[in-house]
């Protein structure tokens, strides 16, 4: 009778010393509470410290005892499995700012990364439609209101029983409709923008003020920043408050986008929004939201030529963040150039 073979047991994975595990639970503490990272970048932080302590544990470090070789050699691992420059290059930055906030606490004497170099990688250029795209796809949201809508949408008694959105369908084309205006007309990155609250409050992280015309908003690092809003829309916000006004009459949500059953919209749900309105309007390839705010860049720079306006519409901490859009706008002026200036056509010799 043969023996009936046990499965092996894999040995349990190391694990960080407690008082280390101490020092980055209060890391991502710091992060979350002091600089107020946005939580999709709390989370990359946690995913890429997470994975630097199991690296710690399986040889046996403490945080203390981790020197550049160490960081150069794992980021050849990462290398090594595929990983590209700009993903090394983040996961780097996540390390290094954690040791940073290590040296300020007095743990370390000396920073392990503070020579360690990422890879280089070529920047790619931000993806923006160009002016016809961006204007045919704002030509495909819903019309301007008629008379009976603008009556409506400004309290006028003879008006009071014509729906601006009859159907769910409706008040979801009109929100769609005044999420693409911010994103675009005012470059709102779409946390920005589904931060909105519909009016102002000390809880708010932001709001339209439509009577001034601008938009409030919390953009990175918890900075408030106002930016212009346009006529279309603040026409797109009028209609959009009316359609939800009527749609959730006994609404508490304080959100100005807001989903099927009332709660503050989310970023997915905005991008397969945004995904079907550019199919429908017939534009070839993904449009995502972070595009329009590309889009809105590209396209005041092409118009100013002013580089810090930008920045500061954006919200960049650094021009540095800014200036990529300028080879955005040599593209545009390359193109021009060479479908116009005779010395620059490919074919022909030309008269």
């Amino acid at each position: 009778m043969v023996a009936r073979q046990l499965p092996a047991h894999s040995p349990p994975a190391p694990t960080l010393d407690a008082a280390d595990a101490d020092w980055l639970a209060r890391y991502l503490r710091h992060i979350r509470v002091e600089k107020r990272l946005a939580p999709r970048t709390q989370a990359l932080y946690a995913l890429h410290l997470q994975g630097l302590a199991q690296r710690c544990a399986a040889e046996g470090l403490r945080w203390t005892s981790v020197r550049p070789a160490h960081a150069r050699r794992w980021a050849a691992q990462l290398r090594g499995a595929g990983r590209q420059p700009r993903g090394i290059a983040l996961v780097l930055s996540c390390w290094r700012g954690f040791f940073t906030w290590l040296g300020r606490q007095g743990v370390l004497s000396a920073h392990p990364l503070q020579a360690v170099r990422a890879p280089k990688a070529t920047q790619p250029l931000p993806k923006a439609l160009d002016v016809h795209d961006a204007l045919r796809l704002a030509a495909h949201l819903p019309q301007p209101p008629t008379a009976t809508h603008s009556a409506h949408v400004a309290g006028s008694a003879s008006a009071a029983s014509s729906p601006v959105a009859a159907t769910p369908d409706d008040w979801l084309a009109l929100q769609t409709h005044c999420l693409v205006e911010l994103l675009y007309g005012s470059g709102l990155r779409i946390s920005e923008a589904l931060g909105l609250d519909v009016r102002p409050s000390a809880a708010a992280l932001g709001w339209v003020d439509a009577q001034a015309g601008e938009v409030q908003v919390l953009g990175k690092g918890g900075k408030r920043r106002t930016v212009p809003v346009g006529g279309p829309a603040l026409q797109a916000l009028a209609l959009w408050l009316a359609a939800r006004q009527q749609a959730w009459p006994a609404a508490t949500e304080a959100a100005l986008f807001v989903g099927a059953r009332g709660a503050r919209l989310t970023p997915q749900v905005a991008r397969r929004q945004l995904q079907a309105l550019a199919a429908s309007a017939g534009l070839a390839g993904r449009v995502h939201p972070h595009m329009l705010r590309h889009s809105f860049a590209s396209h005041v720079l092409q118009s100013s030529a002013d580089l810090r306006a930008v920045q500061e519409l954006l919200g960049h901490a650094s021009i540095t963040s800014t200036q990529i859009y300028t080879r955005l706008d040599f593209q545009h002026l390359s193109r021009a150039y060479e479908a116009a200036h005779p010395r620059a056509r490919k074919s022909g010799h030309g008269t």
